[in-house]
């Protein structure tokens, strides 16, 4: 039930705002480009494993973590699975088609799946939409799954622990009609990550 309840709250909220903006459709195109301290290739499993201040570039994606694992299936599509050191946070970041918004996410584990173009904030995780600068919406739970074809997002809260409640948060700011200028100033602000190890800690 609760599950259900905040996939139905998420899912009107990305409706509306995914009127005025999509996730870039051509970054699933585009080639993935890595950079990391150290690389292992296993041509059997057809994986390449990077390790040490990981840095991925797609498009107008970013990941950052301490590793990324990475394989492409029989159609050419790319997956990855991104590893925060321990402690830390791997990093997601995508603009949104058509307009200055920004998607981001962090988790202790971020899956990426390329054919089905979602991707998937395990454990710890967090998303944020920003508009330029401005901190729009923040969401947190257990496992947050985002849909970048339909601009769809369901978030799990997961069981109680002593570090979480194991409930689904969110602030969502209103959007402003098409004749009212944004605000100047956003209700909270979230400082983006910046670090090559992996997120917020």
């Amino acid at each position: 039930m609760k599950h259900s309840y905040a996939s139905l709250v998420l899912t009107l909220f990305l409706a509306l705002a995914g009127a005025v903006a999509h996730a870039e459709k051509a970054d699933r195109n585009k080639p993935m480009n890595i950079e990391a301290d150290a690389l292992r290739y296993d041509d059997l499993r057809q994986t390449s494993v990077f390790t040490g201040r990981v840095v991925v570039t797609k498009g107008t994606i970013v990941f950052r973590g301490a590793r990324i694992e990475v394989r492409q299936d029989a159609e050419g599509y790319q997956h990855g699975v991104v590893t925060a050191e321990p402690g830390k946070l791997a990093f997601f970041r995508q603009k949104r088609e058509g307009a200055d918004e920004y998607i981001e996410g962090e988790g202790e584990t971020i899956e990426y799946d390329g054919k089905a173009d979602r991707v998937k904030f395990i454990k710890r995780a967090e998303m944020r939409r920003y508009r330029g600068a401005t901190l729009a919406d923040e969401i947190t739970g257990n496992l947050i799954v985002y849909d970048n074809t339909t601009d769809v997002f369901t978030v799990d809260g997961g069981p109680a622990s002593p570090s979480t409640t194991g409930r689904v948060r969110a602030v969502l700011a209103p959007r402003a009609a098409a004749s009212t200028p944004a605000p100047a100033v956003a209700p909270a602000q979230l400082r983006p990550s910046s670090s090559t190890s992996g997120g917020a800690q």
